[in-house]
């Protein structure tokens, strides 16, 4: 021990040098001298930091925070750095130019905001071209009324004098001197007003005189320009033009600016209408042409309710008449008799009156063709309180009643009727065979039919549209619950249409645009009306199916009804409440319906061709129309003894029906044409010869194979698509090998396996992984390292290294930890210390000013003493 102690005092007196090297360090204190003792010395170990000086370590420290820390700390609310604060200066997305922009705005707009909100006497400096309404308001450029006066705004002291001097004296004025050096007597007020009259006029008429004098040298001057004007004008000739440069075309800025110069510039326009506007409007018009045309049915005179009487004021000459006609007659003698010429009309009979052939002309004019334009009779005005009290039965009554009084004014007795009767009867039947103009809503069904039918298919199309219009939902309260259930009516109609024998398909094609608008203003009620439709259709087939246990194809209004679905309602949607029960209906009847005849062929393409049309947004995958389809391709095969595929229900791969459309005579293939099937064939079906029942078999031969290449073009990006279309493709090779069809659809199939062919393969079939074969078990000894004994017995080297990490980690992070306490203890130290400085200074100056104070009171107590003792 005693010899340990030694070396430690050695080593400890033999610091020499300080940090920065150079002269020697003097002894240290003892007392601050702390020596690590070991409990044990172990050889080849090195020792560190078996001596050490606390008060050193800690004055070092010191020093240095003061140096740092400290110095950071004063200087925590200084920068010494200079900030670019301009707008989008650090911003590289905006342009230069932009930025300009931006920071002249932001500099006007600080220069015309306020300085304080407080100050209401501060506002902004309003300008009128470029002039202050401040110095406006002066008036201090007064413009005097009378335009030849040259002195402007300035009123003469006579004039002021006279008009603003008051009371009835002699006005004051300079005393005139008379020529004998004395004075005039002063002049009567009257005197003065004449002769400051007259030296006004003077004044005028020698300002005239000088205007006349100064028009008449400037049109001197004018003529005698002209006249040399000519002389001094002098046109280059074109041989000396054409020698000089030429005119510079101009470039396409130019042409631009040129454009833009005359271009139109936009005019306001008047509001849009809004739809209720639209409505009352639409409808105001259709009830003005039904009273017009009911007018021309009853062959009532235009002047007794449409004509009204202008109003006159009361200083009116009524001096605007025109005579368009001379009404005198020629009078002459024929046989010593006088003969009064009729007039050259001849319309007029001896029991007309003036009236009658005043109607008369006016009908011959106005014509039953004007009635059907919208401006014909724009100036019409018809009475609607009138029209609704007559109800919606008053055209057929107003009808009958103008086909009494026809027949009450035929002649009778064999009499020719005269041209204007002739006229009026024509101008009547013209009438009452027009279409009304306004309609009430149907209340059944019947009722709607006893409207359309008999009508063509333009009229019944106009019909819907005015009942439409009449009855708009804005222009009554009940209207909305009346054409919601015209939607219905209008649906049923059309399965009526559907079903007839033969369908009326141009009539539906037609009514599908009003079904759609009534779509679009009641969705709700439109699809209840057509969930209505399926529902009754597939209650239909599943109580067919319970009963019988299959079911036939629907007839073609319920195909009618499924398309018309696809059209009204959106058809990509994840789920619809109409669109997604009509593709279950769609999907029910492909795999519930037999196909036993021509009929049902066509109906299931036609259901083929709707579930297309269904997916052809969203390219969503059906198997049923995949089945379908390769039911009906089987059915063309005549070879199945080799199937590389599989039937699904409803089709079997023999039966009665497997060979539907096989067609074996070549001579019908031969004389066989492409083109489209028609749709009345799934109506109903007529019977056909042999030759055209087999061209039927092709042609439906060739809408399943378009049917098939649409689906191949749908589902190509599907990683599926090989084996969704494997049957397809094997009943399509098949086909080909057999060589019995026309070469039209031989082309077609080798082309739509061309296609499949050419799809790319998103897949790959699943296979075993493979893996190395597993060796054979070997005894061979297993050899442990032993690396070190103890706690650290089996551990291998990474984990050495691992653990030697963390213990580095765990020093330095504790470490840092106590200097941060080191630190947060010596900034406490320095703000208590400036704490107590100030804290020190305020008392100081506390104290001095107490001294003062005191000093002052007692001055003033002395003063106050002298006081009183005096």
């Amino acid at each position: 021990m005693g010899k340990a102690r030694s070396a430690a005092r050695g080593r400890a007196s033999a610091a020499p040098a300080g940090p920065w090297g150079g002269r020697a360090r003097p002894n240290p204190n003892p007392f601050e001298v702390k020596v690590n003792r070991q409990k044990f010395q172990v050889l080849g170990r090195k020792t560190r930091h078996d001596v050490g000086l606390p008060g050193v370590s800690r004055a070092r420290a010191l020093q240095k925070r003061t140096q740092t820390l400290l110095k950071e700390y004063k200087e925590r609310d200084k920068s010494s750095v200079f900030r670019d604060k301009r707008f989008g200066e650090y911003n590289s997305s905006i342009s230069p130019e932009e930025k300009m922009m931006k920071r002249f705005a932001l500099e006007q707009q600080r220069q015309h905001e306020k300085k304080s909100i407080y100050n209401l006497n501060e506002d902004e400096e309003l300008t009128h071209y470029g002039q202050s309404l401040a110095d406006i308001e002066k008036h201090n450029d007064i413009v005097d009324s009378d335009s030849d006066a040259e002195d402007q705004g300035v009123l003469s002291a006579e004039l002021t004098a006279t008009h603003f001097g008051g009371g009835g004296g002699p006005l004051p004025g300079k005393a005139a001197q008379q020529p004998g050096g004395g004075e005039e007597p002063p002049k009567s007020r009257r005197e003065l007003i004449e002769e400051l009259i007259a030296r006004s006029k003077q004044e005028k008429r020698e300002r005239q005189a000088q205007r006349e004098d100064a028009l008449e040298l400037t049109e001197k001057l004018d003529q005698d320009w002209k006249e040399i004007q000519a002389l001094l004008a002098r046109k280059t000739p074109k041989s000396e033009s054409g020698g000089g440069k030429e005119k510079p075309e101009p470039d396409a800025y130019d042409m631009m600016v040129r454009e833009l110069g005359f271009e139109m510039k936009a005019q306001p326009s008047n509001r849009m209408k809004t739809e209720e506007e639209l409505a009352r409007e639409e409808q105001a018009r259709l009830r003005r042409l039904e009273a017009e045309r009911l007018r021309r049915m009853l062959g009532r005179e235009e002047e007794a309710h449409s004509k009204r009487p202008k109003h006159l004021s009361a200083d009116d000459l009524n001096d605007g008449f025109v005579l368009d006609t001379d009404g005198r007659r020629l009078l002459s003698y024929k046989d010593g008799k006088m003969n009064v010429e009729e007039e050259p009309s001849g319309d007029a009979s001896g029991g007309e009156t003036g009236e009658e052939e005043e109607e008369g002309e006016g009908w011959s004019e106005g014509g039953p063709e004007d009635s059907d334009s919208p401006d014909g009779h724009s100036d019409l005005e018809s009475d609607a309180g009138s029209e609704d009290a007559r109800g919606p039965d008053s055209p057929d009554g107003l009808e009958s009643d103008a086909e009494s009084e026809v027949t009450s004014e035929r002649p009778q007795g064999g009499q020719r009727p005269s041209p204007r009767e002739r006229l009026t009867r024509d101008v009547r039947a013209a009438a009452r065979a027009e279409l009304p103009y306004t309609f009430a809503v149907p209340e059944s069904c019947e009722e709607l039919k006893s409207l359309l039918l008999g009508k063509s298919t333009e009229d019944q199309l106009l019909v819907v549209e005015r009942i439409q219009k009449c009855n708009h939902p804005s222009l009554a309260v009940g209207n909305k619950a009346k054409l919601e259930k015209l939607f219905g009516f209008l649906l049923e109609y059309i399965g009526d249409l559907a079903a007839s024998d033969p369908p009326e398909l141009c009539v539906i094609d037609k009514l599908v645009v009003p079904l759609y608008n009534l779509c679009q203003m009641f969705p709700e009620s439109a699809s209840d009306a057509v969930k209505f439709v399926l529902r009754d259709a597939m209650h239909e087939m599943e109580g067919t199916v319970e009963t019988t246990g299959r079911a036939a194809f629907p007839g073609l209004d319920v195909l009618i009804y499924l398309k018309i679905a696809g059209m009204l309602f959106p058809t990509s949607d994840f789920w619809h409440p109409v669109i997604t029960p009509a593709l279950l209906c769609l999907s029910q009847l492909l795999t519930k319906c037999p196909v036993q005849s021509l009929q049902d062929v066509v109906k299931g393409l036609f259901v083929c061709c709707v579930f297309l049309d269904y997916v052809s947004l969203s390219q969503r995958f059906i198997p049923e129309l995949i089945n379908f389809l390769a039911g009906i391709l089987h059915m063309a095969t005549p070879n199945k003894q080799s199937q590389g595929y599989t039937l699904v229900h409803p089709f079997r791969a023999h039966g009665k029906n497997s060979e539907l459309l096989l067609v074996s005579d070549e001579e019908d293939m031969a004389t066989w044409q492409r083109r489209s099937l028609p749709l009345q064939w799934a109506g109903s079906l007529k019977a056909q010869s042999k030759t055209e029942a087999n061209h039927t078999r092709l042609s439906c031969l060739a809408v399943c194979l378009a049917l098939v290449r649409r689906c191949v073009v749908a589902y190509g990006l599907l990683p599926s698509f090989h084996d969704i279309t494997q049957p397809l493709r094997a009943l399509l090779t098949e086909y080909l090998s057999a060589r019995c069809c026309p070469a039209a659809l031989q082309e077609l199939s080798r082309s739509i396996l061309t296609e499949m062919e050419s799809q790319p393969r998103h897949c790959r079939p699943l296979v075993c992984e493979k893996s190395k074969p597993v060796p054979l078990k070997l005894f061979t000894p297993r050899l442990v390292k032993v690396l070190e004994f103890g706690r650290k017995q089996g551990s291998t080297k990474e984990e050495q290294e691992r653990r030697r990490l963390i213990h580095k980690h765990k020093r330095e992070f504790k470490g840092a930890v106590r200097e941060i306490r080191k630190d947060n203890q010596f900034l406490a130290r320095m703000r208590l210390s400036e704490i107590m400085e100030r804290d020190a200074e305020r008392k100081r100056k506390v104290k001095q000013l107490f001294n003062s104070l005191a000093t002052q009171e007692g001055e003033w107590k002395a003063l106050k003493r002298k006081k009183f003792k005096k």
